[in-house]
């Protein structure tokens, strides 16, 4: 609740949801696909860490032969979310959550996801009081 407080480093700032669909373009565009297509969105491995991911039997999944994720080096490492009522972690080994500065309404802005049982980098929106991470972006 504190006016334009900002954490970033200097010359670094939250990406936009504008810049999250850059990032997605590039990575389908350029063979991150985890079948190595460029149509599509099956990035969701070549960012995902080798390690710490619930194991998943879907094939393109996260979770599913975690050796060959981070082809991208991205290494989302699988945090989850904090709970704003209480504190925990409910989601670790499960979701690796990251926030846009773009608001969505008031109380919400837009996020990208990851997810062990999926293959595909997730758009949504939530709660601002959400804790997820956030990656910074060089000016």
């Amino acid at each position: 609740n504190t006016p334009n407080k900002e954490f970033a480093p200097m010359g670094w700032h939250v990406p936009t949801d504008a810049e999250w669909t850059d990032l997605e373009n590039y990575l389908i565009a350029n063979g991150y696909n985890y079948d190595g297509t460029t149509e599509g969105n099956k990035i969701a491995k070549s960012m995902a860490s080798t390690t710490g991911w619930n194991s998943s039997t879907t094939v393109g999944a996260v979770g599913n032969d975690q050796s060959l994720n981070n082809g991208s080096g991205f290494n989302a490492f699988p945090e989850g979310s904090r709970r704003s009522y209480d504190g925990a972690f409910p989601n670790e080994s499960n979701y690796a959550f990251f926030w846009s500065s773009t608001e969505n309404g008031s109380d919400f802005a837009w996020y990208r996801y990851l997810y062990n049982n999926k293959g595909y980098l997730i758009r949504s929106a939530s709660y601002k009081r959400g804790g997820y991470l956030v990656r910074f972006v060089r000016d």
